[in-house]
C-alpha cells in the first residue's frame, strides 16, 4: 500500500513542478533555467521544515507512511535534480560556461540554505 501513496505522491508532486516550472518561465524567461532552480530551493526548503515538524523530535508526529507520501513521494517527484543536470549540460555544451557554472553554485547554495531554512524554522515551531 505504501507504494500506492508514494506513486500518487510522485504524480502530485510531478504536476506542481510542471505547474511552478511554467509560472517561473512566464515570469523571468527561459534564457536561464530558473524554473528549474525555483523548484529544487522550494523542494528543498519544504523537505527540511517537513522532515524537522514530523520527526521524532517534531511538534507534529506523523506516521512513517505519510512521511513517506510528502517526503518519498511529492518531493521526489516535485524536485528535478536530473532535469537540473541536462540543463547544465545544455549550457555546457553550448559554451554558455557561466551560466552553467552559476546553475551549479546557486543551485547548491540556495537549495542547501532553502533545506536549512526549513529544518530552522521547524526547530522554532518545535519549541513552541
Amino acid at each position: 500500500m505504501v507504494y500506492l501513496w508514494i506513486a500518487l505522491g510522485s504524480a502530485l508532486g510531478g504536476a506542481a513542478r510542471y505547474w511552478c516550472y511554467g509560472f517561473a518561465a512566464r515570469l523571468v524567461g527561459e534564457t536561464f533555467p530558473w524554473g528549474t532552480l525555483a523548484v529544487n530551493v522550494i523542494g528543498c526548503s519544504f523537505i527540511g521544515l517537513f522532515a524537522s515538524l514530523t520527526g521524532p523530535e517534531g511538534r507534529w508526529l506523523a506516521p512513517s507512511s505519510f512521511r513517506m507520501f510528502v517526503m518519498t513521494g511529492i518531493c521526489g517527484g516535485y524536485t528535478t535534480f536530473s532535469t537540473f543536470s541536462l540543463e547544465t549540460l545544455n549550457l555546457a555544451r553550448d559554451g554558455q560556461w557561466f551560466k552553467a557554472s552559476a546553475n551549479v553554485a546557486a543551485s547548491l547554495l540556495l537549495c542547501l540554505v532553502g533545506v536549512w531554512l526549513g529544518h530552522s524554522v521547524a526547530t522554532v515551531l518545535n519549541e513552541r
